[in-house]
């Protein structure tokens, strides 16, 4: 038999021989839960499936990969998404942003990764000047990632069915790779004006230094620029409650009024038509003659419903228990129909006699559904007895708790895959969607966040306060010098898109509330998240659950006539006069999970699986809202067996 060596040996040699071919650039689109960094690997999904009512934002990425030799001069477009009867979203409904790495030196919790994280959103045209800006061109270095965040608002009067749109990606040297997009507009609507109030606070004077390096602007100055950014908090369906000049007070009203009045009233230009602040808090001097002046305007422009002073802060911290008493005594003698406002828990209100002089209270989401022996497990049943006087409502707010105030205190609750709510930007993006779910399951009416510019003049390079990287600043100053263009203006945060989505969750979490099932919204919300301190990172598991309340509440309301047991969002409608909606009688309980008898499930418990693996309709890889096509198959099969009734999810009614 001839020997074979020889053989063996010129095909080893030929083997040699033969060149080791470079990786190429990679193009892929990617779900809105999956922060791209760059050593984020490279994937092969040409298509996003999402899923949106009318007067929603969807929002997902398209990520590229350097490969061996980088990609220069990248530029992103998407013209529009065509649906039934040629509509076209395009124009302001369709926003691109390329993704900025902010750097961080020290993680806010343990075992996060230090270094360039995605967040800061440089708008291609941006949302309230509409002019151009610098997202593109830009460069992806040889093996790395980076991303363009889009976003699709879906007008009020988009017709229901399924929109298509490709994002074309050109790069020098001829690069070319697209991504489609498939969006799945269903017969329902959300509120403009978001149905759980929120008073996020800002600091005037960080937003005068970080656009003109100066801490002396003047109210003529600052307040087109606080405009803006009110503007932008609205379109991502929360308020910035103290935003005003402190500077002459009290102001000339009818300045104030021509400025504010509009965001107060809902009409101001917005993408969401007929939006409207959802809070206002008193920030004069806190003597008796102001507090009159101002409860008397309000009154008389109808918006005291929405006004609120803090008596404090944090006591016994911020403010001692003693000031907080004597601040409420004032308020009630002064301006008794003005509401009261306090940073405190339940235990603090009995000890210190303040029930009577706190119209709302708002406790730390650390002790409200707590790990600490003093607050462990739900302690909404402890606002029982408070909730029981007129007026009075329960809110929630996170703080550097949720990660360690302090260097060294991280929670320890913030292990793999658990953890609070969080705003830190080198958190991850579930984190920051979770808030609002929690709210839900807690029964409370409002969120309350106590800064969103506290390094905005550092923000693209340094955010890191409180021992965490993003507390207290969620926008970006848009300056030419940073963004291009000539108008000053506020730029997001991925974490913005991300708040707002956990927003519009408490819609369809509300929704289906109202729309007859709320232990279903409630079982939907508890398996999501066990405990607020045990908040999944897993982003495709949000976007599951999201899903799940869209298709109970077309069945809950698919026998109803067109226009039935449903308000037009903001149709003159005002909010509440405690700032927020009555908790569900489950909610109010705190009582445990339980689906309403007989309800059905909305997707095969594969379909689940699949999903919170990363779907398939993108090609695996973790990213949840690309899994929408396959979950909602289960919508569109019985969208088949029922009427079409145009269906909105209820505004919110006095």
């Amino acid at each position: 038999m001839p020997s074979i060596r020889p053989f063996r040996a010129a095909l080893l040699s030929l083997t040699v021989a033969l060149p080791v071919f470079a990786a190429g650039p990679a193009v892929w689109g990617e779900g809105m839960m999956v922060k791209v960094r760059p050593g984020t690997a490279a994937r092969s999904a040409t298509e996003v499936r999402l899923t949106a009512a009318r007067n929603e934002f969807v929002s997902f990425q398209v990520a590229l990969q350097g490969g061996d030799t980088g990609l220069t001069g990248v530029r992103a477009k998407l013209p529009a998404l065509e649906g039934p009867g040629s509509t076209m979203l395009s124009g302001p409904d369709v926003t691109l942003y390329r993704e900025a790495l902010i750097p961080t030196k020290q993680a806010s919790v343990a075992g996060e990764p230090v270094g360039a994280w995605p967040d800061g959103l440089v708008p291609d045209t941006d949302e309230v000047a509409g002019e151009t800006r610098s997202a593109f061109p830009f460069d992806v270095p040889a093996r790395e990632a980076r991303a363009v965040w889009v976003d699709v608002h879906v007008p009020q009067d988009a017709p229901p069915g399924d929109y298509v749109g490709t994002v074309t990606v050109e790069a020098d040297g001829g690069f070319q790779r697209q991504v489609t997009a498939r969006l799945t507009v269903v017969d329902a609507a959300l509120p403009s004006t978001s149905s759980l109030p929120s008073a996020f606070l800002l600091w005037p004077p960080h937003v005068c230094r970080a656009h003109t390096g100066r801490e002396d602007c003047t109210p003529e100055e600052l307040q087109p620029l606080l405009a803006r950014y009110q503007r932008m908090a609205l379109e991502h369906r929360f308020t910035l409650s103290s935003l005003f000049p402190r500077k002459p007070w009290p102001p000339a009203w009818s300045d104030f009024d021509a400025t504010w009045g509009p965001y107060l009233d809902g009409t101001a230009p917005s993408r969401l038509q007929g939006a409207r602040m959802t809070s206002l808090e008193y920030v004069g001097p806190l003597d008796a003659a102001n507090l009159k002046d101002f409860t008397a305007h309000m009154t008389e422009r109808g918006w005291l419903d929405r006004a609120y002073v803090q008596l404090g802060d944090e006591p016994p911290y911020g403010t001692t228990f003693e000031q907080v008493r004597a601040t409420g005594d004032l308020v009630r003698q002064a301006a008794p129909g003005l509401r009261t406002m306090l940073t405190t828990n339940s235990r603090e209100l009995k000890a210190n006699r303040l029930e009577d002089q706190v119209d709302v209270a708002v406790p730390l989401v650390n002790h409200l559904d707590g790990t600490d022996a003093s607050f462990r497990g739900d302690q909404r049943g402890t606002y029982t007895n408070f909730l029981e006087r007129p007026g009075t409502a329960l809110w929630m707010y996170q703080s550097c708790m949720s990660h360690g105030c302090a260097y060294g205190t991280n929670a320890p609750e913030n292990k793999p895959g658990a953890g609070w709510p969080s705003y830190m930007l080198d958190r991850s993006a579930a984190k920051a969607r979770a808030m609002e779910w929690v709210t839900f399951l807690e029964g409370a009416t409002g969120e309350l966040y106590y800064q969103t510019v506290g390094m905005l003049s550092t923000a693209w390079t340094d955010q890191y306060r409180f021992n965490g990287n993003g507390d207290g600043t969620l926008f970006y100053p848009g300056t030419p010098a940073a963004i291009g263009g000539k108008t000053d203006v506020p730029v997001a945060s991925l974490r913005l898109k991300l708040i707002r989505q956990g927003m519009q969750d408490y819609e369809w979490l509300k929704a289906v509330s109202d729309a007859g099932d709320p232990g279903f919204a409630r079982k939907v919300a508890r398996d999501l998240i066990p405990a607020a301190s045990r908040v999944t990172d897993d982003g495709a598991a949000f976007d599951a659950a999201r899903l799940k309340l869209i298709q109970r509440y077309e069945e809950l309301t698919a026998t109803q006539t067109p226009g039935a047991g449903t308000t037009p969002p903001d149709a003159g409608t005002k909010p509440p006069a405690d700032g927020g909606t009555a908790p569900a009688p489950e909610e109010a309980a705190g009582g445990p999970s339980r689906g309403a008898p007989g309800s059905p499930s909305d997707v095969t418990p594969d379909a689940v699986a699949d999903a919170q693996a990363g779907g398939c309709s993108t090609g695996g890889g973790g990213t949840a809202a690309v899994a929408g096509g396959l979950l909602f198959a289960a919508w569109a099969l019985g969208g088949m067996r029922r009427q079409r009734a145009r269906v909105t999810v209820p505004a919110r009614r006095k």
